[in-house]
């Protein structure tokens, strides 16, 4: 009667209503409940995908993860990958255009430059980028340093000049003193002395070491090899001192020459073992 008076419905009208709304309330309510349990087993089973995802993430991680650049690019593309291309880089932290790129080759005129810079870097190498650059526009060729610096980084040629900290020694290794400086040189096997160049080949190259004499400049004995290990420096030495000895013994500080697997031999025979300052190559002329 309250509400009837208050909003002028008919009492029949307001039973017809409350009779409808206790039919549809339990239907209502339990429609609710199952979107509920929809919405948190949705929510259940994208968790798990997230924690699958990652799980493969984290395996793909640790085969990749501490190789070189060239190594990972490898590891990009995996038919065993679940994961796309763009993650696989951004998990690696390289350039999606590492996968793309494609190499193109050196083509004929580069060839040609590189050639005519290796014979000059023989000749003359302490040419740098510039000197280089002058030259091969004296012989014609309308070249700019950027170009020339990028053939000689490709050919891994650098200019040779006194450098600070050119390279830090081997802690193992002991450093002998440089005992020419105004010695007087005038008798054969008073001083002996080494170095490594290398010879350009056909086909790539190959480094030469020769032991000289220093009063009659005679070639003691010479080895090659395709590395800059110091074992074929440490044979040739063995060869030699099997033949005779000399009184001082003159190096560089290359590695090959200041392991005590090349100056222990000659100090067991009494043998002086004197080395050039760092970065001084000429010291020996």
């Amino acid at each position: 009667a309250e509400i009837t008076a208050k909003y002028g419905v008919h009492a029949t009208q307001i039973n017809t209503w409350k009779k409808q709304a206790l039919e549809i309330m339990p239907e209502a309510f339990s429609s609710k409940r199952k979107r509920s349990e929809e919405e948190q087993q949705n929510l259940v089973d994208e968790l798990y995908k997230q924690i699958g995802r990652l799980t493969v993430e984290r395996d793909w991680l640790k085969k990749t993860l501490g190789y070189p650049l060239e190594k990972k690019r490898t590891w990009i593309g995996s038919e065993q990958s679940l994961l796309s291309i763009r993650r696989q880089c951004e998990l690696l932290g390289v350039n999606r255009s590492i996968w793309y790129y494609q190499p193109v080759g050196l083509d004929e005129y580069n060839l040609l430059l590189m050639r005519i810079l290796d014979e000059q870097y023989t000749k003359t190498p302490f040419y740098g980028v510039r000197r280089m650059t002058t030259y091969l526009r004296r012989l014609g060729h309308e070249v700019n340093p950027k170009r020339v610096r990028r053939l000689l980084r490709t050919m891994g040629l650098e200019a040779v000049y006194p450098k600070p900290k050119l390279s830090q020694p081997n802690p193992d290794h002991k450093i002998f003193p440089y005992l020419l400086r105004g010695l007087i040189i005038d008798r054969c096997n008073q001083v002996w002395s080494t170095d490594i160049t290398y010879i350009r080949l056909e086909r790539g190259f190959v480094y030469l070491m020769a032991i000289i004499d220093w009063y009659s400049r005679y070639v003691l004995n010479w080895a090659l090899s395709t590395t800059l290990e110091a074992d074929f420096c440490i044979e040739a030495l063995s060869e030699t001192l099997a033949q005779a000895q000399c009184e001082i013994f003159n190096t560089d500080q290359g590695s090959q020459f200041t392991t005590r697997r090349f100056t222990d031999p000659l100090l067991d025979k009494g043998v002086k073992v004197s080395m050039d300052g760092r970065g001084r190559a000429l010291d020996m002329w």
